[in-house]
């Protein structure tokens, strides 16, 4: 509203009637209207240009008066600062899909009078779908139709009835009359146009889209909506192609796409190819397009993995991809507002004579009326504006597409010779280069699946030479090598990954590193390559935020997603964080003990998100038990709070209230039934494999019953077990939980019954003489498997595991389920020497980055032992093994005056 008071509608009026031929004859057709504009009462003279068409019966009619005036309103308070350009933008857009919507039903009533329309929908693409047209667009909707829904008369064929309403829809809005047109309509951007009827049933165009659809299709679909007609089935359609515009990986190669058709747009666009008479504001070089594929081209690339980037309108795009760091933020500000000031302009050229045209006009008068309907002084002031803008544009578009594209045609791509290859790979040091480059020759010449089309071939042409010397620069070159030829192997196309590489040269080395060390890593990216996408941001090397943080990240669904797709949502993103953090290892970004924090953390927001949505599917079919709920509790290093990349989930499946209970679903079931069957499904969703690979191992023979009995039991029950029946070395597990399900409340009461057993009282020879029989037992049937098993060693975890665990329940003290807080709670009071506490975090940084690096617990090749020593902190592996000797040292030490026993320090 102060917009509107304060516009200029007089020198709005005056400009129009003086420099646009157009607007100044629709001033002098709407005197109604004009009165309404010359007295600024804005927002009554665009309800009053809604309605002109109320009353008609002619549809075209009522359309066509319609698009008139409200052409004219919004003109007018455009050129009078009242109306913003997405507010124009916006009206222009709400008509079209109002203006589809009349003629859908119009033509479906031409054939049947009485008909109900149903079965015949418009998808609206390009600027109509972002809410963004302007004063002359033409439309370019996609008409699709359901052959089972869609009216017709009994004699008719479905598709001969969808073909009458869409030549229906094309003359009720294209044709022109006596009162003009409502929109030209495009139908060229349908499923193989050439070819194809003009409406298309719908499960023809989703065969087209999942089966043969173009790349540059993706792009038309970032924008689209259902806009008019069927709108239900428009959007379950659009649900249903989602996966073929945003793909799951980063798309790099969509830089190559957009880059392509740049080059072709620039290359065939008529007028001057400088700002000047004739320019071409839409498809010159920075114009209105290249704003808008700078901003889809980071959507086709990112929008997979981040729905935050799926925004139909430009501006709204530009912001998002600020935010979410992916381009500089004064670049999203200079080309936003670059973006609006060219449609702006873009507007002044059609409401000249409402042409649909984006070209400046070549006579100086032509342009001088352009600049002084827009309130400039005159043409070169325009000109000069425009240079300054499409220069700013132009090389921020040139920076992300040119500097990373071949524009042009794919060709054909020559295989190198063999000889060239070993030459190649010879002068960089590989040892076996004759047998390299026989192996890269099989690669080429169709043995491997992803190079056998010419595009991926060219895609690793432009990236082989430093793929090549990256690999060749690999602390152990051949088994980078030979995995890098696993992960290909198993990639359907290689396409992506080249352009991936050859668009962050920095992955290479990180790759290559990768490939050679972390055995774990490189077997997961052979499963997933896609898993290297994120490290092309900083923030993969910062640590996870809170639990909290983690659920709200791994329950961004897809819209309607059922539940495999978010169990293979939950999957992909675990996957992503849990590389992300062994590259951080890797690299020796952030601690070991961090680290086991953050894959703690990761474990218990999966085990949450997957517990939630197993229980959502369940009740749909089975009802909740009144009164009671599921809880879980974590054990071992799960219920510490500190993981390896290899750890399982020790977990404990409990439920509150009357075991006797009964749900109250269409199917009912007894409670103990009941949750025997939730945690049985938590399991699989952690643990069994899905497209997305498997989680994590899950170990429930912790539970009161053991491995024989029910995965679930009542907290009453379990209380009892615990109280009365359980053994030592169940109670010293105990010292390790931790409830990680549930509502607050019920693990508040899970606490409760941990802590009264713990802190009981207790027969100290007893528990000793219990402690020392189970360590001798555990170390006669499960000995050391290596000389970096810090776990199994004498001296290791196990042993200080036993220490903490023995003075806990010997004192009541110190009963933090985090072994590392409870050590130190322990030191404070005295009961355990302060050495330990060093001691614990030497072996827990082993354990973390050992279970990358040396999976097997042997001592590994010369860089892997680098790299290990690098991660835990030492700068030589002499100083790692005087640390860990050390830790044994005071473990034994602390043992031996607990116990009275010495330990068999073996090496």
């Amino acid at each position: 509203m102060d917009a509107e008071l304060q516009a200029d509608w007089t020198g709005a009026i005056e400009r129009a009637r003086a420099h646009a031929p157009y607007l100044a004859s629709l001033l002098d057709r709407h005197p109604d209207l004009t009165a309404l504009l010359a007295q600024g009462k804005g927002e009554e003279a665009l309800a009053f240009a809604r309605n002109v068409g109320s009353g008609i019966d002619d549809v075209g009619i009522a359309l066509r008066c319609e698009k008139q005036a409200l052409a004219l309103a919004l003109g007018i308070g455009d050129l009078a600062g009242a109306f913003p350009l997405l507010r124009v933008t916006g009206e222009l857009s709400a008509l079209a899909d109002r203006a589809l919507d009349g003629a859908i039903a119009e033509g479906i009533r031409r054939r049947v009078p009485d008909a109900e329309p149903a079965g015949f929908l418009a998808l609206a693409l390009g600027k109509h779908g972002a809410g963004e047209l302007n004063y002359s667009s033409d439309i370019d909707p996609i008409l699709l139709f359901d052959p089972e829904l869609l009216p017709r008369r009994e004699r008719d064929e479905p598709g001969e009835a969808a073909q009458r309403v869409a030549r229906a829809v094309v003359e009720t809005l294209g044709k022109v009359t006596d009162h003009g047109y409502v929109f030209r309509i495009d139908l060229r951007l349908r499923p193989a146009s050439e070819v194809s009827p003009l409406a298309i049933s719908i499960n023809g165009a989703l065969t087209h889209y999942e089966s043969s659809a173009l790349a540059w299709e993706r792009a038309a679909f970032i924008r689209a909506r259902a806009c008019s007609g069927d709108i239900a089935a428009g959007e379950a359609f659009l649900a249903a192609i989602r996966p073929f515009v945003w793909r799951k990986s980063l798309d790099f190669g969509a830089i190559a796409e957009i880059g392509r058709l740049t080059a072709q747009i620039r290359a065939n666009t008529r007028g001057s190819a400088t700002v000047g008479p004739g320019f071409d504001l839409k498809k010159g070089r920075g114009g209105i397009r290249e704003v808008e594929f700078y901003a889809q081209t980071h959507q086709l690339i990112h929008g997979g993995r981040n729905p935050a980037l799926r925004l139909r309108g430009t501006r709204a795009t530009l912001d998002a991809l600020a935010e979410a760091g992916l381009v500089p933020a004064e670049d999203a500000r200079l080309l936003g507002e670059s973006y609006d000031r060219l449609r702006t302009i873009e507007h002044r050229l059609q409401m000249l004579q409402d042409q649909q045209t984006h070209a400046l006009p070549m006579r100086p008068e032509a342009l001088e009326a352009v600049a002084r309907l827009d309130g400039l002084p005159d043409g070169e002031t325009l000109l000069n504006e425009l240079r300054e803008i499409t220069d700013a544009v132009g090389e921020r578009y040139d920076a992300l597409v040119m500097a990373n594209t071949p524009l042009g045609p794919t060709t054909q791509v020559a295989m190198p010779a063999q000889d060239d290859l070993r030459d190649e790979l010879a002068g960089l040091g590989l040892a076996d280069a004759e047998t390299m480059a026989h192996r890269v020759e099989g690669w080429l010449s169709g043995g491997m699946r992803a190079l056998r089309s010419d595009a991926a071939r060219a895609a690793f042409a432009s990236v082989r030479a430093d793929l090549f010397a990256a690999l060749a620069a690999a602390p152990e070159p051949e088994r980078a090598f030979a995995r890098f030829e696993k992960l290909l192997n198993n990639l359907p196309s290689a396409i992506n990954l080249f352009r991936l590489l050859e668009a962050r040269p920095a992955l290479l080395e990180r790759l290559a590193r990768i490939l050679s060390l972390a055995p774990t890593l490189a077997d997961a990216l052979a499963r997933r390559a896609d898993l290297l996408d994120p490290l092309i941001d900083a923030s993969a090397f910062d640590l996870p935020g809170s639990v909290e943080e983690l659920v709200a990240e791994f329950t961004q669904f897809e819209p309607g997603a059922d539940y495999e797709q978010k169990l293979g949502t939950v999957r992909r993103k675990v996957g992503d964080r849990r590389f992300a953090l062994g590259v951080q290892l890797i690299e020796g970004a952030n601690d070991p003990l961090d680290i086991g924090h953050a894959l703690a953390r990761i474990a218990e927001a999966a085990l949450v998100v997957l517990t939630d949505a197993a229980l959502e599917e369940f009740r749909a079919v089975h009802g909740v038990v009144p009164g009671s709920e599921l809880v879980v509790l974590g054990l071992g290093r799960m219920g510490g709070g500190v993981l390896t990349h290899a750890s399982d989930l020790d977990l404990i499946y409990l439920f509150t209230g009357d075991f006797a209970g009964e749900s109250d679903g269409r199917r009912p079931l007894g409670a103990t039934l009941y949750y025997n069957r939730v945690s049985q499904r938590v399991t699989a969703a952690l643990s069994v494999p899905t497209a997305e690979g498997a989680l994590y191992e899950v170990d429930t023979r912790l539970r009161p019953s053991g491995e024989q009995g029910p995965p679930a039991a009542s907290l009453d029950s379990f209380a009892r077990y615990q109280q009365e029946q359980a053994w030592t070395w169940e109670h010293m597990a105990l010292c390790r939980a931790r409830p990680l399900y549930g509502s607050a409340e019920a693990r508040a009461d899970l606490g409760e019954v941990i802590h009264s057993v713990l802190a009981a009282p207790r027969d100290g020879d007893k528990l000793r003489a219990d402690v020392l029989e189970m360590r001798a037992k555990m170390a006669g049937h499960k000995p050391a498997k290596g000389p970096l098993d810090v776990k199994l060693m004498r001296g290791g975890l196990v042993d200080l595991e036993f220490l903490v665990h023995f003075t806990q329940l010997r004192s009541g003290l110190g009963l933090d389920p985090d072994l590392g807080a409870a050590l130190q709670l322990l030191v404070a009071d005295g009961l355990l020497p302060a050495t330990l506490v060093e001691s614990h975090d030497v072996m827990t940084r082993l354990l973390v980055a050992g279970r990358l690096f040396a999976p097997d617990t042997q001592v590994p090749g010369k860089p892997s032992c680098m790299a290990l020593q690098r991660a835990c902190g030492y700068g030589a592996w002499q100083d790692l093994e005087s640390a860990l000797a050390r830790a044994r040292a005071h473990v034994a030490a602390s043992w031996s005056e607990t116990f009275g026993e010495t330990l068999e320090m073996n090496p």
